[in-house]
């Protein structure tokens, strides 16, 4: 099976708008990611808005792999018109792996919910056959968000994560 060759695009949900990344986001999005406890399952540290820039360009370049596609977006807010996170897809023939993040201070109102439903959503219009997530065991609001999008846990595991997935 070959990967499909897609494409961002932005996609609309009732409060949200998926904007495919530009590079132009990075300050901005920098101040939305700053909060050190949004890395406590993924470990790191928050990027500077020069780190995220550079970041970015290597995103929206593209994966150097012809047989992986990355799909990255920012939340907006639409009745704020502000950022509040990332989602993004890699995809390859196996299917898509997906991930979000919501900054701190938007954290509780369904925000991460709404923008990956919006994403499985779009994702169920493409060829792609699964939809995939990992989720760290302890991290219960990532585990809430996957169960509302559709995916449910595997017996998989991969550096400590469980992978959760949903199919055709």
């Amino acid at each position: 099976m070959t990967t499909p060759r897609l494409e961002a695009e932005a996609i609309t949900t009732a409060r949200l708008d998926l904007l495919p990344l530009l590079v132009e986001h990075a300050d901005e999005m920098a101040r939305v990611l700053a909060d050190p406890a949004l890395h406590t399952f993924i470990g790191g540290t928050p990027d500077t808005p020069e780190a995220l820039r550079s970041r970015y360009q290597r995103l929206t370049a593209g994966s150097p792999d012809p047989a992986v596609t990355w799909l990255n977006w920012v939340i907006r807010l639409r009745g704020d018109g502000c950022l509040t996170g990332t989602v993004q897809a890699t995809v390859n023939s196996a299917g898509a792996e997906i991930a979000w993040v919501v900054g701190t201070p938007w954290q509780g109102q369904g925000i991460a919910t709404e923008a990956a439903q919006g994403l499985v959503a779009w994702l169920a219009r493409q060829p792609v056959a699964a939809v995939f997530a990992h989720i760290h065991p302890g991290h219960r609001a990532s585990a809430a968000v996957a169960t509302a999008a559709g995916l449910t846990p595997t017996d998989e595991w991969h550096d400590g994560e469980n992978r959760w997935s949903r199919t055709r």
